[in-house]
């Protein structure tokens, strides 16, 4: 017989929250004395919960079930919906998924009754209306499931129904519409108000809606209420993989690499003990971006392989490996390749970029033109920062690659306040030396040198090593100084003095540490013997440098 107290206890953790303690507890229970329906289906929550998918789907099979056995189809439906929803997520077991959901369908109609499970229904019809491309009639089904949610007082069915109203009229392009729904969607989330598993598939799902519109904003905002959620709950296993690379994307992209390389690493090990086949894609390629970028080439080429063999295609990633590489036929036949296999504008967007990079090296200026042009029309339509940063500093490559620097310095200023207005320290490094290509090409060797200088600081801080080695020669390649014995650094930076900066403001501005700043003004004061910056001010406006 089971311990007086045991499945008590186990209930009680689960009301906490303390799901591995619920999950060892009711399975230590469940093997002396059979749990019931109800108890059975905590189980299979706390199960799903803490990483063990192949025990939640056989004690939720067991509660349908024994819903049924009792006389309650309704509670047994719910049952099958969930069982349906997870191995939704599977590709290898759509068919099984299909079967619940028919399953779940027949018994709601069997019972004659009206109830919030249909609401269940209605959405997984509409989930499968998105995946057809059809927004329209995905929307109409999410409105009518989130009504069935409301009318029955159903948060779970209500927040899942109305989160994926936003998502169809994402794919309609209502954005505001959409967001407006889905930040009210997420207050519902994040107060506690629906059950855990809804919490996180929410969670995760509004995270991929805003990179899928390139809302970086939101989607670091979101990222980091997923992160604490989470951090909230160490045992919770499903949900953290995604979470982890989202956090890995955004620190990549702010120059945390380290931290980047941490929270990728974390997500494989998460990987390593679950059955989430489509999150093994993201992860893997998230590795290889970071391998790549620091001139890691073969463990690159290998994470690559895994995203494919995941199901995520490898690109543009690979494709920028090739070019890394010097293996410029790869790299135009994968550019090539990437632009025929996309047709969503979305997918599309984050391919344009990089095949213009391409593009522009093997020299079909006119491909690259219209794929320039193309990633503008998009930016355009997303109203995107991030995707108009991209779109201005393609457009500026071609022009300055048709031999317009003027044009492509415009375009390169636009680009640079928004990658700015990112955070965005690697493209910003990698756009100064565009910036500082534009400069050689109008001879302005002293502006060329001074942007060079700036962007290989940044790369070497940061660690992109074929960044840094490709810039080395340029860097060198200075043959005087720029104002008497300072570096073409210390002009710059002794520029900004002049002007009034702060260390705090230049250190901003040139995207190094204050401590750097530092650095270059006691070698400006020491190599022009110089005693304050009111001197250095001085020195600057009597020499023509401001």
């Amino acid at each position: 017989m089971t311990t007086p107290g045991t499945v008590e206890r186990a209930r009680a953790a689960f009301e906490r929250d303390d799901w591995a303690t619920a999950f060892e507890v009711f399975t230590a229970a469940d093997r002396v004395e059979p749990l019931g329906a109800a108890d059975l289906d905590r189980l299979a929550t706390a199960a799903f919960l803490v990483g063990e998918d192949a025990a939640s789907s056989a004690a939720l099979a067991r509660a349908h079930t024994t819903f049924l056995d009792q006389g309650d189809p309704i509670r047994a439906a719910r049952c099958a919906f969930w069982q349906a929803f997870k191995l939704f997520e599977r590709p290898s077991q759509r068919a099984q998924a299909g079967g619940w959901l028919s399953r779940c369908r027949r018994l709601l109609d069997e019972s004659g009754h009206e109830c919030a499970e249909y609401g269940f229904v209605l959405s997984a019809v509409a989930f499968q209306r998105i995946g057809e491309g059809d927004a329209d009639g995905a929307l109409a089904a999410f409105q009518h499931a989130a009504d069935v949610g409301t009318r029955f007082r159903d948060p779970d069915v209500t927040a899942l129904a109305r989160h994926g109203c936003a998502r169809a009229l994402l794919r309609l392009n209502r954005r505001a519409d959409a967001f407006d729904l889905l930040d009210e969607v997420m207050v519902a989330v994040s107060t506690g108000e629906v059950a855990p598993m809804v919490v996180g598939i929410v969670y995760c799902s509004v995270i991929s809606a805003c990179y899928d519109v390139f809302d970086l904003g939101r989607a670091r905002e979101w990222t980091e209420a997923l992160s604490g959620w989470c951090d909230a709950h160490p045992d919770m296993m499903p949900f953290r993989g995604p979470c982890l690379v989202r956090r890995s994307e955004l620190m990549l992209l702010h120059g945390d690499w380290d931290a980047a390389a941490t929270e990728a690493r974390r997500a494989a090990e998460w990987l390593s003990h679950t059955q989430a086949e489509p999150d093994a894609g993201g992860v893997h390629y998230q590795q290889a971006e970071l391998f790549r970028v620091r001139g890691d080439f073969a463990r690159a080429e290998e994470a690559y392989r895994q995203a494919s063999q995941a199901g995520r295609r490898p690109y543009p990633g690979l494709a920028l490996l090739h070019l890394a590489r010097g293996e410029s036929d790869a790299a135009r036949g994968a550019a090539r390749r990437m632009l025929q296999d996309a047709r969503d504008p979305r997918v599309r967007a984050r391919l344009l970029g990089p095949a213009v990079e391409i593009l522009l090296v093997v020299d079909d200026l006119p491909a690259a033109r219209e794929a320039s042009g193309e990633l503008t029309q998009i930016a355009a339509a997303f109203d995107s920062p991030m995707l108009k940063a991209a779109a201005a500093q393609a457009a500026g490559a071609v022009a300055l690659a048709a031999g317009h620097p003027d044009a492509a310095l415009r375009l390169y200023a636009d680009a640079r306040a928004l990658w700015e207005q990112l955070g965005a320290l690697y493209d910003i490094a990698r756009l100064r030396t565009l910036l500082g290509h534009a400069y050689q090409q109008m001879g302005d060797t002293e502006g060329a040198q001074l942007e060079f200088e700036a962007a290989h600081e940044t790369f070497e801080r940061l660690g992109a090593v074929p960044d840094a080695s490709r810039l080395a020669t340029l860097v060198a390649r200075r043959a005087t100084p720029a104002a008497g014995p300072l570096t073409g650094r210390e002009v710059e930076v002794l520029r900004l003095v002049a002007t009034g900066k702060t260390n705090r403001a230049i250190a901003g501005d040139l995207s190094i540490s204050e401590k750097t700043v530092a650095r270059h003004l006691t070698n400006i004061f020491t190599k022009l013997d110089l005693p304050s910056r009111a001197a250095a001010t001085a020195y600057a406006y009597e020499h023509r440098l401001v």
